[in-house]
This record gives structure tokens, C-alpha cells and sequence, in this order.
């Protein structure tokens, strides 16, 4: 059986989503996986993201990543 290439991103967290987690970690995905499917396997739930950036860009939990991505998520800001 042949293998499938994987891609590899990088997750940047900001915040509280570093809380008992690595600020920034390089994942092996599969092609055609999805930001939300990247938070996902991080054990990030979507409720807890608010900004996603990708390769410094405004991003949905939609859209597919590629090889080489840098995925940013910051999570709900307080103010004060």
C-alpha cells in the first residue's frame, strides 16, 4: 500500500489557549485539512478561538491549509 504525503503547518497559540500546551508546535497533517480540523487534533474547540490567522491573514474555520501554513489563534480578549 502506498503512503500519503502529509504537509506540515505550523500552530502558533496566544493566551490562555497556551494553558497546559506548547505556545508553538509544528503538526504533520493530511492534505485537505481544514483549520477546524487543525484546532480539532490540537484539542482546541472552536468556542474558545476567536481571531484565526493564517499565514497573517483573517481565516475561517473552513478553509483548507497547505504545506507550510502558519496557523495564529488568540482566544476571547477581556478588557477592562
Amino acid at each position: 500500500m502506498g503512503t500519503t504525503d502529509g504537509m506540515r503547518v505550523t500552530v502558533k497559540l496566544f493566551a490562555t489557549l497556551q494553558k497546559g500546551r506548547a505556545g508553538e508546535e509544528a503538526l504533520e497533517l493530511s492534505p485537505s485539512t481544514t483549520v477546524g480540523q487543525a484546532m480539532s487534533a490540537i484539542g482546541i474547540p472552536e468556542d474558545q478561538v476567536t481571531l484565526i490567522f493564517l499565514n497573517g491573514r483573517h481565516a475561517k474555520t473552513g478553509e483548507e491549509l497547505s504545506d507550510g501554513d502558519t496557523l495564529a489563534l488568540f482566544p476571547p480578549v477581556g478588557g477592562g
